[in-house]
């Protein structure tokens, strides 16, 4: 167990040192160098195999899953895998060979939204033409027709959103309810937070009374800072990836930040999500075809299947999360109606209003990769 967990580490600190370096200088010889370099999605026959990466328990699984039914209706066999556990680790993992212009044999990613950007700004991911996706573009619903990152949807198309807040054991520690209980020495060892910079800084800075929109380079250091004499101290046990499930369902702690709709991955009624008392997050994950992807068209089909309402509002079942496809909550209310009005899965926006969006650190390139390389380092020790 230890040598996996200095392997995991070395991969953090390795794909971190990847990312920033391919920030700096770019890559003119795949995709996103120039307009001209730019490879676009091709659409053709639906067959073949389709492999797709995405997060654990993000999709229903099964014989009568939407994967088995995708298989059954098209004849593409789907290899799909949950190997995306942590934003930076996959990319770290990938990125020397989407830097060759391939894909590792896989045809969609789900990443979140921010590093779907960076990946397009780098030239690893394919611009997508919306006259073949016109299933996605007549069913999404109108407040993710465009993105902050991606404002006229040309690479990216949402797959499940949600909110970063803390699982607590009730069992254990009824009485956590704010980021700032987890700082309480009651505690110490304890406590998990996440690898993901973008969900666990600004939460701390908001229960410092920071306002993240206008949050210095000083302020997201400070944070980092904070954290990191909490895991020097052994306040906190661990900063992980989506692997914080396996220590809430075996027990190892009594509360961990972690995503909204993970609790069929916990499997415990006594562990359930808190949005904090003095900070919100909210995230989307996002569907790209990267470059060098072997079979574009089925990734494309893919993409119109899984935004039918009667296919989506399967997956929104199973995985609870927030979901991007007009008509699903109508037919949620028929087959379960506490999902069907839950205020996680379908938010008003007064339940999320103030709330950050995984932001990126102010100021230019240098002062972005001076926080993450700050927060890389609490990670590696």
């Amino acid at each position: 167990m230890r040598e996996h967990k200095i392997w995991r580490l070395a991969m953090a600190v390795a794909c971190l040192v990847g990312v920033l370096a391919l920030a700096a200088c770019g890559s003119d010889d795949v995709g996103g160098g120039s307009d001209e370099d730019v490879q676009v999605a091709q659409s053709g026959p639906v067959e073949g195999k389709l492999t797709i990466s995405n997060w654990p328990g993000y999709i229903d699984p099964g014989p009568d899953g939407t994967v088995a039914e995708f298989e059954k209706k098209t004849g593409v066999e789907v290899d799909y895998i949950d190997d995306i556990t942590s934003n930076t680790v996959f990319f770290g993992k990938l990125q020397p060979q989407l830097d060759r212009g391939e894909s590792g044999g896989r045809d969609i990613f789900v990443v979140t939204d921010w590093m779907a950007k960076r990946m397009y700004d780098l030239g690893y991911v394919q611009e997508l033409d919306h006259a073949d996706l016109q299933t996605v573009f007549d069913n999404i619903l109108p407040q993710f027709e465009k993105a902050a990152g991606d404002p006229d949807r040309k690479f990216m198309i949402p797959w499940q959103g949600g909110q970063t807040g803390i699982w607590v054991d009730t069992a254990k520690a009824p009485e956590i309810e704010s980021i700032s209980d987890l700082f309480d020495p009651k505690y110490k060892g304890q406590v998990i937070l996440l690898d993901e910079m973008r969900d666990t800084v600004p939460l701390v800075m908001q229960s410092e009374g920071i306002d993240v929109d206008t949050a210095t380079k000083d302020d997201w250091l400070a944070a980092i800072d904070k954290i990191d004499k909490a895991v020097d101290s052994g306040q906190i046990r661990k900063i992980t990836d989506n692997s914080y499930t396996e220590d809430l369902t075996a027990g190892n702690a009594v509360a961990s930040l972690g995503w909204s709709g993970d609790g069929s991955l916990i499997g415990r009624d006594t562990v359930e999500w808190r949005k904090p008392k003095d900070a919100c997050d909210t995230f989307f994950d996002q569907m790209v075809i990267p470059v060098g992807a072997p079979n574009t068209a089925a990734a494309l089909a893919f993409m119109n299947f899984v935004y039918r309402p009667e296919v989506q509002v399967d997956i929104t079942a199973w995985v609870n999360y927030v979901q991007p496809v007009q008509g699903v909550q109508e037919l949620l209310k028929k087959q379960d109606p506490e999902l069907g009005n839950s205020k996680l899965i379908f938010p008003p926006p007064e339940y999320t209003a103030g709330c950050t969006e995984d932001p990126d650190p102010p100021g230019d390139f240098e002062d972005v990769r001076d926080v993450e390389g700050a927060y890389q380092d609490v990670i590696s020790g």
